[in-house]
């Protein structure tokens, strides 16, 4: 899989050794790894990676990412999809910034660009979900084009589909939605 470029980040897409090298925090931090990366969401993104690609080979999963900055390098945050679509062409989408670079919309912007990606490969639906307590959370669902779609005690669901084909641009403000079916 290619890497996915914006205006200020790489979101560089993961071979399995790079995966196996952020799951096991190998102690030889590459020189773009930062001091705090990887964190405990990144190691467990990239566990789930692993164990998606074993399970089904490396064309179904949808991409796990680093999230890098284009000026450095340097790692900012991880992006990844829980695993192939489901028979309905779903899948979850998670993401994460070390706290030096939160605030800055990274996490909308790499998003935007993972919908748009997701959405080209025929994925029909991304899903995800945030406490209620995490606002700056429900801001990049919502600033990346998804809508919430629904709550419990805990947690607020969101969602973005599309119908038909897939189309570039998905995951851009304005880009058509389908209802949840």
């Amino acid at each position: 899989m290619d890497d996915l470029v914006t205006a200020r980040l790489i979101l560089h897409s993961l071979t399995v050794p790079e995966a196996e090298n952020i799951a096991a925090e190998r102690p030889e931090r590459l020189p773009h790894w930062v001091p705090g990366y990887p964190e405990e969401d990144d190691v467990r993104a990239s566990l789930r990676f692993l164990e998606a690609v074993a399970e089904y080979g490396p064309g179904r999963h949808p991409g796990a990412y680093e999230i890098r900055s284009r000026e450095d390098g340097r790692v900012v945050g991880g992006l990844d999809f829980h695993g192939p679509a489901d028979e309905d062409g779903a899948v979850v989408v998670g993401y994460g910034l070390l706290p030096a670079e939160r605030g800055k919309g990274y996490a909308s912007e790499a998003l935007r660009a993972a919908l748009a990606a997701a959405r080209a490969r025929g994925i029909r639906r991304v899903k995800g979900d945030a406490d209620h307590d995490n606002v700056p959370s429900h801001r990049v669902m919502t600033a990346a084009g998804m809508r919430k779609v629904g709550e419990d005690e805990k947690v607020t669901y969101y969602e973005t589909a599309w119908e038909g084909d897939a189309v570039a641009g998905a995951g851009e403000p304005g880009a058509r939605q389908a209802a949840s079916t």
